[in-house]
């Protein structure tokens, strides 16, 4: 059984892209916003890992891993932007809120290697 991985962006194009690259290693879910993530969380239970995207209308991608972190802080995120903020990435790292932060445009082998280590954290974390 694949290990399921939500990708959650604004953009049509990226969900597609990363959908393209990544749904024969795993179950990928999709989510074009905050609310519409946080709606499939709540029927999605065997999702771990959580990537997103850091620009996006209505709820940020931080104020959506602060709320995936409140109720389940188990959950493995990932922020994913084209920006470079040094203060909302210190932000989310002080706050242990995101495992990795990463730009855009991303290197398959490299986004690979970060959900991968993403489960590998989340396993050490419970055994």
């Amino acid at each position: 059984m694949k290990r399921s991985v939500m990708y959650v962006d604004d953009e049509a194009i990226n969900l597609e892209l990363f959908r393209l690259n990544f749904e024969d290693d795993f179950n990928v879910i999709t989510a074009e916003s905050g609310e519409e993530a946080l709606t499939k969380l709540r029927t999605e239970h065997d999702l771990i890992v959580i990537i997103s995207d850091l620009k996006m209308p209505g709820m940020d991608g931080l104020e959506l891993i602060s709320k995936i972190k409140s109720s389940s802080p188990d959950k493995i995120c990932i922020m994913l932007t084209a920006y470079v903020e040094t203060d909302v990435m210190m932000k989310a790292i002080n706050e242990e809120l995101i495992f990795r932060y990463m730009l855009k445009p991303w290197k398959r082998s490299e986004l690979d290697r970060t959900i991968n280590d993403a489960f590998e954290r989340h396993s050490k974390l419970h055994i």
